[in-house]
């Protein structure tokens, strides 16, 4: 141990993600040096500025004696905006508080027919412009409709349908007030039904089940009632405590029926308020690149209200308010709690899920925007590259016989980016194989990406989802040896990034058995050395086939080879059970009748 880093009491320091040692050093009054110092004697070697791993600080604190607190990203946030007086969490006074629609979160199985539902309850087609029937964004819509003889608002959002959306599925469900469950009459309940009825559970919200296509002839919504009484949704007819509704979204049966049911679950189980007047606070829903109209954010507006002109701020992005639109793009002046717009006018595209809050000036939200993706890359930096330590010097050099498939991610949508990334990860990758994502964004594919990737030691695949590259940018991309792969349904690029790596697994081989033989008699040659007269007891016997010699059932000679074969004093290729042959075993002269050769071939096992 060195003496010139302090020693803590088990005292609390409390760190960002991807704090450095000088960052460490401040809180506990050190000079950084003796912290280098301190990481080299554990065998690390950190400079004072550079990112720590979570881990790294850690082990620093333990060894001097601090306990260190990581901060989350949520508590980072916090204390990031107390220092520009912004407080997410304060109490709202009740006089301000004011009625708000119900957000409904539309979840279910793949192909159960929930963009169909959607289609019906705002008698718009969404479905015949995504690929595959799949929807692959969020969206967010506001629907009216006439209950008790008073016209009710109710936001609708619409979850993609594939199971590699988990995570968009899983944040839609963070905003939402009530789910809709759909379930298909004739397919009953299946995994991602009990996936979406899990974040929904999770997210402690009321549950409306629709069960949809009862106009089929297969269809029998009591067996869908029976199977969800085992996930604990019991229906209020079998006197629990859950309304199920029965639909058919193609013709329009009981759409009026399910909307009665949310609101009458939100009235019942909610008591849905928020103050409208104050700066905007809510959650970006989805983001992209638009050609024309620069990074366009979907946000639902929680608390406040949203005007054009506001200065706002969504993660990292920044930006005022250029034009607001609703769903169906026409200009909005103002947005009220629960109110789903689209926002034109960030400096960048914001992440799915990120927080955004209207700021009194300009200055405020450039300062937050560009201290959190100061934090982020610090914590990102930290996570990503793994600091060479004494002991993992050697394992680094393993790593190098390792095969990496590297990729950049581009797509048209933060959420359609970041639900590919989350997917692929989750991919059964073998410890042989590494999957890295060296770079990933939104809009088309630019010459900066295919830079990116030419500029890399190994080979670099660019994936775009629902974007392309322009003439330009593909010509580059040749003249530099970049593959560019497009895809426009998610799963089509799962299965073939799966694929790919499994490509570049090593084979692996097995031994499969060709046949015996028996030597009856041996004839001793001084040109060739002993020839064995056998007879094939099993299978074939193949000339140049890989042999071993077994005599009293013991492996005397392994790794031989058939170097010649005869019928008689015919050259052969190969001899079949039952038939006598003479051979000679390259490089092996020891053999004995009653000696018993077999052969064998190495195959290549097809990856599981």
């Amino acid at each position: 141990m060195s003496s010139g880093a302090p020693r803590g009491q088990g005292q609390v320091i409390r760190l960002p993600r991807g704090a450095s040692l000088s960052d460490f050093a401040d809180k506990i009054n050190a000079n950084p040096g003796s912290l280098v110092q301190e990481m080299f004697n554990l065998g690390e070697m950190v400079t004072a500025t550079q990112s720590c791993s979570d881990d790294t600080l850690q082990i620093l604190g333990e060894h001097l004696g601090f306990d260190i607190q990581i901060v989350s990203p949520e508590d980072e946030d916090r204390e990031l905006l107390a220092q520009f007086n912004i407080d997410l969490d304060a109490e709202v006074a009740s006089d301000r508080l004011v009625s708000r629609p119900p957000v409904v979160t539309v979840m279910g199985h793949v192909d159960h027919g929930k963009t169909k539902l959607l289609d019906a309850i705002r008698k718009a087609n969404v479905v015949e412009g995504e690929a595959g029937g799949i929807t692959q964004h969020i969206g967010a819509y506001q629907v009216h409709v006439q209950h008790d003889g008073i016209e009710r608002a109710l936001t609708v959002i619409d979850t993609p349908g594939h199971e590699a959306f988990t995570a968009m599925r899983a944040r839609g469900a963070q905003v939402t007030d009530i789910v809709v469950l759909v379930v298909a009459a004739d397919d009953g309940v299946m995994p991602q039904t009990i996936e979406a009825l899990n974040h929904a559970k999770a997210a402690d919200v009321p549950i409306v089940v629709a069960v949809n296509k009862i106009d089929k002839p297969e269809a029998n919504p009591d067996k869908v009632r029976q199977q969800l009484t085992e996930y604990g949704l019991v229906a209020e007819e079998y006197g629990g405590d859950t309304m199920f509704v029965n639909v058919a979204a193609k013709p329009g049966i009981g759409i009026e029926d399910l909307l009665e049911a949310v609101l009458l679950t939100a009235d019942a189980s909610l008591e849905l308020t928020a103050p409208i007047d104050g700066p905007a606070q809510g959650v970006a829903i989805e983001a992209h690149l638009d050609k024309g109209r620069g990074a366009v954010a979907t946000v639902l507006v929680q608390k406040g209200t949203l005007r054009a002109g506001d200065s706002i701020v969504a993660g990292g992005a920044h930006g005022r308010v250029r034009a607001m639109l609703d769903e169906n793009g026409k200009p909005v002046s103002e947005a009220g709690p629960a109110r789903p717009v689209m926002v034109l006018g960030l400096t960048a595209v914001p992440g799915a899920g990120d927080t955004f809050l209207a700021a009194e000036d300009d200055r405020t939200v450039r300062q937050i925007a560009e201290q959190r993706q100061a934090r982020r890359r610090a914590a990102s930096f930290a996570n990503s590259h793994r600091r060479p330590s004494l002991e993992t010097i050697m394992e680094q050099l393993k790593e190098g016989e390792r095969t990496s498939l590297n990729l950049v991610l581009k797509g048209d949508g933060s959420g359609s980016v970041e639900a590919l990334e989350d997917a692929l990860f989750k991919l059964d990758i073998p410890e042989e194989v590494q999957l890295r994502i060296i770079h990933r964004g939104v809009g088309a594919i630019t010459e900066s990406d295919v830079m990116l990737a030419s500029a890399s030691s190994e080979a670099v695949t660019i994936i775009g989802f629902n974007v392309r590259a322009s003439n330009k940018v593909r010509e580059i991309a040749d003249r530099e040896g970049v593959e560019i792969r497009y895809y426009t349904v998610i799963y089509q690029a799962i299965e073939e990034i799966d694929a790919a790596l499994k490509g570049l697994l090593k084979p692996e081989f097995e031994e499969v058995e060709l046949g015996s033989a028996e030597i009856r008699d041996v004839f001793r040659s001084s040109k060739i050395g002993n020839i064995s007269g056998c007879i094939v007891r099993s299978g074939v016997i193949r000339r140049n086939a890989k042999a071993r010699l077994l005599r009293d059932g013991a492996v005397v000679a392994d790794n031989l080879t058939i170097s010649s074969l005869k019928r008689f004093k015919d050259d052969a290729t190969e001899v079949r059970e039952g038939f006598e042959c003479g051979l000679t075993l390259s490089n092996f002269n020891n053999v004995q009748v009653g000696d018993i050769i077999e052969t064998f071939e190495m195959r290549e096992k097809p990856r599981a």
